[in-house]
């Protein structure tokens, strides 16, 4: 096998605009099936992946696997677990889109499953490839800040009025609200450079009207190193606060706004498109680094989402590594729900009780 027939279950924001450009851009990867329902969307994949195959449902999708090599699924996060168990079951490797399900009882099955078959399992968190985030991970590194104390990191947005999807009006059960969404990349993010958190404290609020789960949160670990990572996400921040705030014993890093490979790909723009500087943040957009009042722009790495893809294909074709291991989405779940019981609590909790 030199090449590998994927299908895409979900051709909203995720499928289409996250995952299918960047397996589209991998030169052994190929959009070989589209899951949709909608008859817009699948005009739209015939359109952007010629050849494609578009089924309306997933029992269609696994009536038929032939010639299949990885499913992804990008569909609501209440049915992440039970499609990817349905695909391992088809004998068929799964990269699953954040969060990787919305229990940790459900997680633990997914990976028992894939190591049972003997199946690739992976999660696709992207933000591990953003520009700025490699930039932090490169100043810890190589020791520019000296003794990480303190990490700070928002995802904030200025959402007055809902749009009203799911994400919004859905329940916490199906993982909806904020927590679940922009959280899993922060406290993945988080437990990648910083490792295994000791205490948890959180505080969840619903800022608009309409909305059944958060909107408003605000995230507070303690890791076993002694690093205190404080993580916020809002859909209703009428100023932003930086990105990244990171607090050594000899420096620090602030960075401003958001990896711009996001931003390019809802605009259309592709990875595989002969742009050299994919991902590539402008000098003027770079982070600080130092000690007041000695702080120089410090340059971001650029950002490299088609990495993911890259490497599992990597792991398919060639017996390297899986991009992400699902035992860190297992971990990051873990800390998401014990999120939840300090909200509902109102105090801090442990992370594994």
């Amino acid at each position: 096998m030199s090449s590998l027939e994927v299908a895409i279950i979900g051709y909203g924001l995720a499928g289409s605009v996250f995952h299918a450009p960047l397996i589209a851009a991998e030169p052994r990867m190929r959009v070989a099936v589209v899951v949709t329902g909608s008859a817009e969307r699948a005009a739209q994949a015939r359109r952007e992946h010629p050849g494609v195959r578009v089924v309306a449902d997933a029992d269609e999708l696994f009536g038929d696997t032939t010639g299949l090599d990885l499913v992804v699924v990008a569909t609501p996060n209440r049915t992440h677990a039970p499609l990817a168990r349905r695909a391992l079951d088809a004998g068929l490797p799964v990269v699953v889109d954040k969060p990787f399900a919305v229990t940790v009882a459900e997680a633990e099955g997914l990976v028992a499953a894939a190591e049972r078959a003997g199946l690739a399992l992976s999660v696709f968190q992207n933000r591990r490839w953003d520009g700025d985030f490699l930039t932090v991970r490169e100043l810890d590194t190589n020791g520019r800040l000296g003794d990480v104390r303190r990490f700070e990191s928002r995802f904030e947005r200025w959402r007055p009025v809902p749009k009203g999807g799911w994400r919004e009006v859905g329940s916490a059960d199906e993982g909806a609200g904020l927590l679940f969404d922009l959280g899993s990349h922060l406290v993945d993010q988080a437990l990648t450079l910083f490792g295994p958190v000791r205490t948890v404290y959180c505080e969840l609020d619903r800022r608009r009207a309409g909305i059944k789960t958060d909107d408003d949160a605000f995230l507070a670990l303690t890791h076993e190193s002694g690093v205190r990572s404080q993580l916020w996400m809002s859909a209703v921040a009428p100023q932003l606060g930086p990105r990244f705030r990171v607090l050594g014993s000899a420096a620090g890093y602030v960075t401003y706004g958001l990896d711009p490979q996001e931003e390019a790909l809802r605009a259309g723009r592709r990875p595989d498109a002969g742009d050299r500087r994919w991902g590539a943040v402008e000098p003027e957009r770079y982070g600080q680094l130092g000690a007041d009042p000695d702080t120089v722009p410090y340059p971001t790495v650029a950002g490299d989402y088609p990495a993911f893809y890259s490497a599992m294909a990597a792991a398919l074709l060639d017996g390297a590594p899986i991009p992400v291991d699902p035992r860190d989405a297992v971990a990051t779940l873990r800390i998401l729900e014990a999120a939840r019981r300090s909200a509902e609590h109102g105090e801090t909790v442990t992370a594994f009780d």
